[in-house]
């Protein structure tokens, strides 16, 4: 499966010219032969979060577009996420299409940052994030979530092989990012792909590091801070023998941790 991760910079409230940059990136990637192109968090619109009442999705525009042009280039595209509008408030949202154009997941970030003001502005996701693509099982998070590593758990308990991370992650944390990414790969024995942005906005430098990370822990991409896409070919059945080699679903002792589980 060749993965094509999209790292871009985003113009700050400025759909129009994002949605047109996507598309460039879309186009190039799907004539480079990519089987599922990734795009990062929240490229639509950026961190305009006051804004949103006028910028956010509140339409179909998104879902639209990647249906169309997945149909017509035959390409999986995990559309990293947008800000959308729905009946009860704004949301940061993942859609993934499949090369039918047909919507195979919609997931909105389950755990808002509150550094870059989530919390006001956007509601909490409720949904699990995985989705099929021929025939296996795929996860999806987005950005702050990966510092929950129970959510990844439940993904990967849940038969995910990969598990896509699309991101607005800030370069003084990148650091960060690369050792949260790998450990995530490794103690879930699943590929990572995670597309992060480039460029700044008004508050925020981003620091890009694209990354593909085998279920072993190697890094197979990192892309640096360098804007355009980059490839990586992935083969799902190294998942089935990292955990056979390693068996740690089989070990887990689900009641213990119960007995010593706490809430705060």
């Amino acid at each position: 499966m060749k993965i094509a991760c999209v790292q871009m910079d985003i113009a700050f409230g400025k759909p129009e010219t994002n949605f047109q940059h996507v598309k460039e990136y879309l186009e190039e990637a799907a004539g480079n032969g990519a089987d599922v192109i990734v795009l990062p968090e929240m490229w639509n619109t950026g961190y305009a979060l006051k804004e949103l009442e006028q910028l956010a999705d509140g339409n179909g525009k998104t879902v639209d577009f990647l249906k169309q042009f997945a149909k017509q280039h035959s390409v999986h595209i995990v559309g990293g996420s947008v800000s959308t509008k729905k009946q009860d408030g704004f949301y940061n949202t993942m859609y993934v299409v499949d090369n039918t154009g047909a919507l195979v997941s919609e997931y909105d970030k389950a755990h808002r940052f509150g550094l870059m003001d989530e919390h006001i502005h956007l509601e909490e996701g409720q949904s699990l994030g995985t989705f099929e693509l021929d025939g296996e099982t795929f996860g999806g998070v987005i950005c702050y979530d990966i510092r929950f590593p129970e959510w990844l758990r439940a993904q990967a308990l849940n038969g995910a092989k990969a598990i896509f991370v699309p991101a607005e992650w800030p370069a003084a944390r990148i650091d960060h990012w690369r050792i949260l990414l790998q450990a995530r790969a490794i103690e879930n024995q699943c590929f990572i792909i995670a597309a992060n942005r480039i460029g700044s906005d008004p508050k925020n430098e981003f620091g890009g590091h694209s990354m593909v990370i085998a279920p072993w822990g190697e890094v197979r991409l990192d892309m640096g801070g360098i804007e355009g896409i980059a490839y990586a070919d992935i083969d799902l059945s190294e998942v089935d023998e990292v955990r056979t080699r390693i068996p740690v679903f089989d070990d887990r002792r689900v009641p213990l941790y119960k007995k010593f589980e706490k809430s705060h």
